[in-house]
């Protein structure tokens, strides 16, 4: 049985709570000079899993409990109430050690209109600097690019014809060809860059958290659940965590951030009392701070499946369907890190505008060169012969959702609630991102591989046809954010320093901070957050009277 007391591990500087995407990164930055004791609380386990690092290995992450949190949402209304499953990394490296690991910083304008909404800082002349403080770009340093950062952003490892077909076939369907989406402009098609070193994944926990995990000011904690945030005279103190050997506890002298990501950090706000001060006296928790914020303004990107049948053998199914060729591509791997297994799968794609009146990018199209019968909680399953996807993602949805508590245990799950597809913009920037699908599909460099229209089929073809398709078919895009909001309104729960509104020493940092989402990809720019905190975090304890704590 755990203990039921609660067992201190000691003082440190600064406490983190969860090493995911923006985690790692704070604790090896917080830890880099050797100043402060650092302590990184992990509720999952090592990355020692390894298909973790094998950058086709994403099929066996997306419903492993043992690095997975496998959340599911409530409900949704629009879409014939079905759930929508939602795999997070419960491991080291968070969701970036489970992620497709495509590099996306989303348009300039994305950051503009956080400074507009009043987050100074927060401008893209202002997060420019950390997306290439992080970076080590591969194709080298530029105006918009950073080398020898901890982030390796590698091109693709090979050129698969199928994936070109797709790029020369949206040239012939209008769109502009784009040899970078994170360059002057993101409009356009192209191969997709990956956060991949060496033909393996750069996962934060390889990147940032493995050349920091022999510092002797850095220590950290697996299988160590972050269920409370300790708060004294309006104060952050420290943080209660669960182990397999019991309850622990450990204090921060200077500051307590909390990195749990987009679902774990409002329910651990929530679990120590900060939030709607109605939904937690529901639950019997105390009432630190009565703020509505927490665990409101979930975002999250739109999406669904154009899936084809193949008229040649040349897809990831064919792959994944033979053992001959399996055992190929694993010595392939093996030998020198070549072969199918070398890529992600997802090797390229477009932005463009579902209404040429845009002034921005509203569509992704994502092409995966493998389809499936079966892509739930309970497994992904590939179709038995050739076949290959193409699928709009609508970046800038209007739908607002919100995470809540469904228990006050806190190893229970989250509430997780979307509110999809409930306004005209919504439908009609989908309906526009499939139509845009069947012409790319129509053009003369992807005629001698498109055969059957699997889903949704032929038959459909009007706006209500579409939309009934969506609603059957449509789903979370993976890319949450928004739940911690930074800004000056009355729901925010941050400031632009990312302190959280009324209690001193407690900062969040990771994507649950974003006003807004940005267009792609969430994974990059949620690094970049964690490495402007960092900087942030440093600053205030330089200028601070605390003195920092000396490693043991």
């Amino acid at each position: 049985m755990p203990k039921s007391i609660t067992e201190s591990i000691g003082q440190f500087d600064f406490i983190v709570t969860g090493a995911g995407s923006a985690g790692c990164v704070m604790a090896a930055r917080l830890s880099e000079d050797g100043k402060y004791r650092v302590l990184l609380l992990e509720a999952g386990g090592k990355d020692s899993y390894p298909w973790i690092h094998i950058p086709l290995g994403y099929a066996k992450l997306f419903n492993n409990p043992a690095v997975n949190w496998m959340f599911d949402s409530e409900p949704e209304e629009e879409l014939e109430n079905r759930t929508m499953y939602q795999p997070r990394g419960k491991v080291l490296g968070g969701t970036s050690s489970i992620n497709g690991m495509i590099y996306i910083r989303g348009t300039p304008s994305d950051y503009d209109e956080w400074r507009q909404r009043g987050c100074e800082g927060w401008s893209w002349d202002d997060v420019l600097p950390y997306f290439r403080k992080a970076q080590d770009q591969v194709r080298g340093a530029s105006e918009l690019h950073g080398v020898g950062g901890p982030l390796r952003v590698s091109d693709q490892p090979t050129h698969w014809p199928l994936a070109q077909a797709m790029i020369e076939a949206g040239k012939q369907a209008g769109l502009p060809a784009n040899d970078d989406f994170n360059g002057p402009t993101q409009e356009g098609v192209g191969w997709y860059q990956t956060t991949t070193r060496d033909r393996r994944r750069g996962s934060t926990a390889v990147s940032y958290l493995r050349p920091a995990k022999g510092r002797q000011n850095l220590r950290i904690e697996t299988r160590a659940h972050a269920t409370k945030i300790l708060i004294e005279n309006g104060r952050a103190i420290g943080v209660e965590f669960q182990t397999p050997a019991g309850r622990k506890s450990a204090r921060a002298n200077r500051e307590v951030i909390v990195s749990g990501g987009v679902y774990g950090s409002p329910q651990l706000l929530l679990l120590s009392g900060l939030g709607p001060a109605e939904q937690l006296q529901s639950f019997g928790i105390p009432v630190i701070r009565d703020m509505l914020g927490v665990g409101a303004n979930l975002r999250d990107h739109f999406y669904l499946q154009v899936i084809y049948r193949c008229s040649q053998a040349v897809t990831v199914n064919d792959f994944a369907n033979s053992w001959p060729k399996k055992i190929v591509g694993a010595v392939q791997y093996a030998l020198n890190r070549s072969g199918t297994m070398a890529g992600n799968g997802m090797y390229c794609g477009a932005f463009a505008r579902s209404d040429p009146r845009l002034e921005r990018p509203d569509l992704q199209i994502n092409m995966a060169c493998w389809s499936t019968a079966e892509r739930t909680r309970t497994g992904i399953l590939p179709h038995p012969f050739p076949g290959f996807t193409m699928s709009p993602v609508h970046l800038r949805p209007d739908a607002i959702g919100h995470v809540a508590l469904k228990s006050p245990d806190p190893l229970a799950p989250p509430l997780i609630k979307f509110n999809f597809f409930k306004t005209d913009y919504d439908r009609n920037a989908l309906i526009a991102g499939m139509r845009l699908i069947r012409k790319i599909c129509s053009q003369p460099a992807l005629a001698p591989y498109v055969g059957t229209e699997l889903e949704p089929g032929v038959q459909v073809q009007t706006d209500e046809e579409f939309i009934a398709d969506i609603r059957h078919r449509g789903y979370s895009n993976l890319h949450p954010v928004g739940t911690c909001h930074m800004g000056h309104d009355t729901t925010a729960v941050v400031d632009p320093q990312l302190r959280v509104y009324g209690v001193d020493g407690l900062r969040v940092v990771d994507a649950s901070i974003m006003p807004s989402i940005v267009a792609g990809n969430t994974n990059a720019p949620t690094i970049m957050i964690a490495e402007k905190a960092a900087t942030m975090v440093l600053e205030a304890a330089r200028t601070s009277a605390t003195t920092p704590m000396a490693a043991e």
